[in-house]
């Protein structure tokens, strides 16, 4: 584990109760592996599920820890990032409350202020989502 819980916050800009990510589990230049525990509390959990959104918003906070991972690692500003765009969005199967959900991000191309991304969300070796992201960074 690179950041816990506690300390999540300290490399993406959300703050509870929007967190969607609990632990950056991995993370080098190009990649970045978050892990979270889906609880019934969680605004984005409907009927027992975390929704298409809380899963969107998962990914995209697994591109932040990413790069606020990196950037204070070499001593730069955390980058605030908005979503600009989401490309195929598949959804495959929504997790449950007392799923822990495992995110991968992998950074495909970066053009000037914009950094696309590709996640990857499974459960348990399971393929719950994936999507293709355009991410804004205010720099």
């Amino acid at each position: 584990m690179l950041i816990l819980q506690n300390d999540i916050t300290s490399i993406i800009p959300q703050r509870p109760p929007f967190v969607m990510i609990d632990q950056l589990v991995s993370c080098d230049e190009v990649c970045s592996v978050t892990s979270f525990y889906v609880k019934e509390e969680n605004v984005l959990v409907d009927n027992g599920e975390l929704s298409e959104a809380g899963i969107t918003e998962n990914i995209a906070q697994t591109a932040a820890a990413g790069l606020g991972y990196v950037t204070l690692k070499n001593n730069a500003p955390v980058v605030v990032g908005y979503i600009a765009a989401i490309k195929n969005l598949e959804v495959f199967v929504l997790p449950k409350v007392g799923d822990v959900i495992e995110t991968n991000v992998t950074i495909t191309n970066q053009i000037f202020d914009v950094t696309i991304i590709t996640g990857i969300v499974k459960c348990s070796g399971i393929l719950l989502a994936k999507c293709e992201m355009k991410i804004y960074l205010k720099k």
